[in-house]
């Protein structure tokens, strides 16, 4: 990892986060329902294709977080999400893990002073703990049906309220070898 060292005076101290961007839309996340035996479930169903993305920066060691909702996936609004979560406690230097998508690597990326990115091995979700946070948050939307976007914006407002809080990402997120990391 190449940290400025010229920079290192600046924070008053640092955190490791995990980075990643989830769809939600209103296509139902269908998933097992409870029924007695013999019966088949009935879960309502929608077939719709809007979408809205949420990207988030989880602690592990902390359980800090930071989640922006955009329209879409993309380079511009990795830039926005990056610009913004920068501006989250200032004076914290940001060690950010995330995935190789093309558009985190983007040649037009601007990588705010406090941050430095470290990508994780490619093809490998399971190494990124906000995979943990997006199928809670999924798991609470599940077998629902949203008749708008803003109908299915304020579902994932009551859904973060919630399952995202300081004790809840840490459990989540608290890989063992994370824990052992010394980051005052």
């Amino acid at each position: 990892m190449d940290i400025q060292k010229q920079h290192h005076s600046c924070f008053k101290h640092f955190n490791l986060y995990a980075l990643d961007e989830s769809r939600f839309g209103l296509m139902t996340l269908a998933h097992k329902a409870l029924t007695a035996r013999g019966i088949k479930p009935l879960c309502r169903f929608q077939h719709r294709f809007e979408t809205t993305y949420l990207y988030g920066a989880f602690s592990p060691i902390n359980g800090a977080h930071f989640l922006l909702e955009l329209p879409t996936c993309n380079s511009d609004c990795f830039q926005v999400f990056l610009n913004e979560f920068s501006k989250v406690e200032p004076e914290e230097f940001k060690i950010i893990l995330l995935d190789n998508a093309a558009f985190h690597k983007a040649k037009d990326r601007c990588i705010p002073a406090n941050m430095q990115l470290l990508f994780l091995p490619p093809y490998a979700p399971e190494l990124n703990p906000a995979e943990k946070v997006w199928w809670k948050l999924k798991r609470e939307l599940t077998n629902c049906c949203f008749k708008t976007i803003e109908h299915l914006q304020e579902a994932m407002s009551k859904a973060i309220e919630k399952v995202v809080c300081r004790p809840t990402i840490k459990h989540l997120c608290s890989y063992a070898y994370y824990q052992s990391i010394p980051i005052a």
